[in-house]
């Protein structure tokens, strides 16, 4: 494939008749080809085999307001001036694409719609659309309504050669529309509004800064060890902080409860008093993780801590962006430990978070083990979920990071876990920890194999730094070889958050 040239016109003119004409031989005169590469050179290609053009493709750009709903052939090509060319538009428009008959069945049309593709996505255009003929409706005709009979094209009950093509292509059946074609016989006088859409457009934006697709996170495998103060494991967090920030990491994640050695000094009170004590240094610990968000230009993710509100004591954490503000994230479903032992109760915030370089959701611990959150939160149009966590047996860290990694199929999302490692013999009910922090993805050909993007080493303090790539779950959503978000049988069922 090449750009086409005002030189191939001779050879072109001989390798193919309009196959749009009223079925006499009309030719694309001199001057339209001419007019179509000096106005928009990029959109026009030709396919050569042994220095013979076989194949060549056509288009323009418009504007999607007027080509969105009925139009014919004439009106968006200007009756073939090409003066509705508009170089600022949005839509990639199709106006021909032709593969001589002795080279057919060698996707030489598939190359050149693959072309067009990049064009549009190089472009950054919205999507390429066109009027596709469907050549074989005329032998149907007198059963089929047009919407039936693309129907039964979709569930390959009826071939249509270009239909059939344009489906398998990726191109979604608009809506149809009438005399786009006058002369179109075949099709009787109809056709399919296509349209294939760029998961990369970007709408024009007044911002300088283009949004971010490659996320930086880090990750802190923490080590549990005795603090006499709150500065004391804020020195530590800081050490941390600072670490990661000059990695240039966008995200950093503690884990669940690494606040918990301050619960030594309260050792002398029941396992529920000592904690409820802790909770005393929540809102403290969140205004120094507020400023450090900023001080250090990171979101942070605190992990988890205890809240005490009115009687009531839940597992909380925040989420303090960079720019000041912060959110909280809570725990939904506390284990059965929690209840006995600190009488802990299940919060009920279910939501993604904005950011800005990506929308986030965050479940702790347990939590990842019911997989309706994240899927909630997947609707919601999560694209990294966060799990502080904390276990204190290799099988309790098994289930997070099982469940982890099913998370990341299922939801098409990355996965960021981190928990903490070592003991603290002065804390009542928190004996050792056991964790392998880590960073998952789905497992397709654009990820890691077996879905692993990054692990730390078991049962070592460290911090761990890996890149995800937004643009992959782009890709994934629409082209993946499964698609577990688009081919749900919402037909079927359905999950719902309750207000």
């Amino acid at each position: 494939m090449r750009p086409l040239q005002i030189e191939d016109y001779t050879q072109l003119s001989q390798t193919f008749t309009r196959t749009y004409s009223d079925g006499s031989d009309i030719f694309w005169t001199h001057e339209q080809i001419e007019k179509l590469i000096r106005i928009f050179p990029e959109g026009q290609i030709v396919t050569v085999v042994d220095n013979k053009i076989v194949g060549c493709a056509l288009s323009i750009i418009v504007d999607y307001d007027i080509v969105k709903n009925d139009h014919t052939y004439a009106s968006v090509t200007g009756k073939e001036t090409f003066n509705t060319h508009n170089p600022k538009g949005n839509i990639l428009y199709g106006i021909e694409v032709f593969v001589h008959p002795e080279y057919r069945g060698l996707r030489l049309a598939r190359r050149m719609y693959d072309y067009r593709k990049e064009v549009c996505e190089t472009l950054n255009l919205k999507a390429i659309m066109f009027g596709g003929r469907i050549p074989n409706f005329h032998k149907y005709a007198e059963d089929l309504r047009p919407k039936e009979y693309i129907q039964k094209v979709r569930k390959k009950e009826i071939y249509d050669p270009v239909l059939t093509f344009q489906l398998s292509n990726d191109f979604h059946v608009r809506k149809v529309i009438t005399n786009y074609l006058p002369n179109d016989e075949d099709s009787r006088h109809f056709a399919c509004l296509l349209q294939w859409d760029n998961i990369y457009y970007q709408p024009p934006t007044q911002d300088f800064l283009l949004p971010k697709t490659t996320i930086r996170v880090g990750l802190v495998q923490w080590q549990m060890r005795s603090y006499n103060t709150i500065d004391d494991v804020f020195e530590q967090v800081e050490f941390f902080v600072d670490a990661v920030s000059d990695y240039k990491s966008d995200f950093i994640l503690f884990p669940e409860y690494f606040n918990a050695p301050l619960m030594a000094k309260f050792n002398d009170l029941g396992e529920s008093q000592a904690i409820r004590q802790l909770a005393q240094y929540t809102n403290e610990i969140r205004k120094r993780f507020i400023k450090m968000a900023i001080s250090y230009n990171i979101n942070i993710i605190t992990g988890s801590m205890p809240q005490l509100r009115g009687n009531d004591l839940y597992n909380v954490g925040f989420l303090c962006r960079r720019d000041g503000t912060y959110d909280t994230y809570e725990k939904i479903h506390v284990t059965p430990d929690e209840i006995k032992s600190w009488g802990l109760s299940g919060g009920k915030i279910i939501k993604t978070f904005d950011t800005d370089c990506a929308k986030i959701g965050i479940l702790i611990c347990y939590d990842v083990e019911y997989p309706e959150l994240a899927r909630i939160m997947a609707d919601q149009g999560m694209q990294i979920l966060f799990i502080p966590f904390l276990t204190d047996t290799q099988n309790g860290y098994s289930r997070v990071r099982i469940c982890a990694q099913a998370r990341a199929i299922e939801n098409e999302c990355f996965v960021v876990i981190a928990g903490s490692v070592g003991n603290l013999p002065r804390v009542h009910n928190m004996d050792i920890q056991y964790a392998q922090s880590g960073v998952f993805s789905p497992c397709d050909f654009a990820f890691p194999t077996d879905g692993k993007c990054a692990e730390a080493t078991p049962n070592t303090e460290m911090i761990l730094v890996s890149d995800v790539n937004l643009d992959l779950l782009n890709e994934l959503h629409t082209y993946g070889s499964v698609r577990n978000l688009k081919d749900r049988r919402n037909d079927l069922y359905e999950l719902r958050l309750k207000k």
